[in-house]
């Protein structure tokens, strides 16, 4: 179940769940469609809790804010599991059946107590303790989770510490419940899902398998490609420095604005022997490349929960799914039908969608025309971030050292 990319459960159960705890991420404005699937299960009765070193427009609508200093997730997470632990709501039944290392996990977070956490977060050992039970005690809970956890060093012990949460209290493989990494770009579930992973094949399935490569290889007509697994971004980069690789064929990404070092990025990026950029804006990297060539395509967008739908990418314009990460049910018209928007082109349906979606975007915006009555959040003040990565472990079949 876990290990692969992408949530265990989909947009729609986010409207029948019992509490929703949005983890480092402000869906509000970056991820709408789902965000307009949360609001559903507010207006149904969930609770929402926001955790996130800022008040965002997300937090706003949460009735609980948990404002954390920076880096201080897994602190928070431990803390929360030992309150779970002590409260007696761990559910052995699905730790027995489904998990391993229950007895090492609740070792290594047996220090992290109530005091420690509002120490090591500042978020009031009460609303700690509060949130805890809270999500202990719900039959349906979800956490949900974008950017403000995965974007650390220590990103990877920030995940399985929620992951923990969700296994120590039996919240997985149940309607209503799960765990969901809202993705950071547009399709990149779809891409993921087809195999634009270096070493997965579609499906997330191991390249390095024989038997695996053997059946795509016969699927395929007989095809050959490589059995080894091909470099990640990171390495991609270093192999550039190393003069291993002289050739990038880049679509869709914009590495020399997003690499963390850009300097480094672009000059690695510059001294390239050969480079294509394929994008529908000329990027920071496409200008490196030296030109840019729009053509139309169509094909299919995924979103996180895996439901994919048609999408057309027309020239010099995109879909509707582009700015806000849904795709139509329908394709867009091409340029013959097209009238000029703001110097740009644009179909007469691309219009009548992006306004609709507009008049959605201003009703999701407006929290009391959409609410019966306002419930104020509980606002926690987070004192002076600072970042403290705490070690964590995998309440799963996958041992790490606390």
């Amino acid at each position: 179940m876990f290990g692969a990319g992408g949530g265990t459960s989909s947009y729609r159960e986010a409207e029948d769940t019992n509490l929703i705890i949005l983890w480092g991420s402000n869906a509000r404005e970056t991820h709408p469609i789902f965000f307009h699937h949360l609001l559903r299960g507010v207006r149904n009765g969930a609770r929402l809790v926001a955790v996130d070193p800022r008040r965002t427009s997300s937090a706003q609508w949460a009735d609980v804010w948990l404002g954390i200093d920076v880096g201080s997730d897994i602190a928070l997470a431990n803390a929360m599991a030992r309150v779970i632990i002590h409260a007696g709501l761990a559910n052995r039944e699905f730790i027995a059946r489904a998990t391993t290392g229950y007895e090492e996990f609740a070792r290594c977070v047996e220090p992290y107590t109530l005091e420690l956490a509002e120490k090591e977060t500042g978020v009031p050992a009460y609303a700690i303790r509060d949130v805890a039970l809270e999500y202990g005690r719900a039959d349906q809970a979800m956490i949900c989770w974008t950017l403000g956890i995965t974007e650390h060093h220590n990103a990877t012990d920030n995940v399985l510490a929620l992951i923990n949460l969700a296994l120590l209290t039996g919240k997985v493989g149940r309607y209503g419940c799960g765990l969901n990494p809202l993705r950071g770009q547009n399709n990149v579930q779809g891409g993921g899902d087809m195999g634009a992973i270096p070493a997965r094949m579609p499906g997330f399935q191991d390249l390095q398998d024989p038997a695996i490569h053997d059946k795509f290889s016969r699927a395929w007509g007989g095809a050959q490609f490589p059995d080894r697994k091909g470099y990640h971004l990171s390495e991609m980069f270093e192999a550039m420095e190393h003069g291993e690789l002289t050739s990038a064929y880049i679509v869709g990404e914009n590495p020399a604005r997003s690499e963390a070092d850009q300097t480094r990025a672009v000059r690695l990026l510059s001294g390239l022997e050969h480079l294509v950029v394929q994008d529908i804006f000329l990027t920071q990297t496409a200008e490196l490349a030296g030109g840019n060539r729009r053509r139309s395509r169509c094909g299919t967008n995924a979103a996180a929960s895996r439901r994919c739908t048609p999408a057309c990418h027309m020239r010099g314009s995109t879909s509707l799914a582009a700015y806000s990460g849904h795709a139509p049910t329908s394709r867009i018209r091409g340029p013959s039908s097209c009238t000029r928007v703001c110097g740009r082109t644009r179909s007469k349906e691309f219009r009548r969608r992006f306004l609709s979606w507009s008049t959605i975007h201003r009703w999701i915006a407006s929290p009391r025309s959409f609410r019966s009555g306002s419930r104020p959040a509980a606002a926690l003040t987070p004192s002076t971030p600072e970042c403290r990565p705490v070690a964590t472990r995998l309440l799963c079949a996958r041992a790490r050292r606390c």
